[in-house]
């Protein structure tokens, strides 16, 4: 997570995260941002992001956001 973290605070430098952090909630990105996000994702964990995982429910907090990260790692 520690990894997931510092790329987000990569991309959002006056954020602090912790793994309760609403990503969208509490607008720290918007939809262009995702798209960011996504890539950088995909980028840093060599992992692909399907469109069918791109659901609220994987980008609620930055913890559900590493639970699919990890069962994206998980599936290669």
């Amino acid at each position: 997570m520690e990894r997931l973290i510092e790329l987000l605070e990569t991309l959002k430098p006056n954020v602090t995260f912790t793994k309760d952090t609403r990503l969208v909630d509490d607008k720290i990105f918007d939809s262009l941002g995702m798209i960011s996000l996504v890539a950088e994702i995909a980028n840093e964990f060599d992992v692909v992001i399907s469109p069918m995982e791109i659901v609220p429910e994987n980008f609620e907090t930055v913890e559900t956001l590493y639970e699919m990260i990890e069962e994206l790692i998980d599936e290669d």
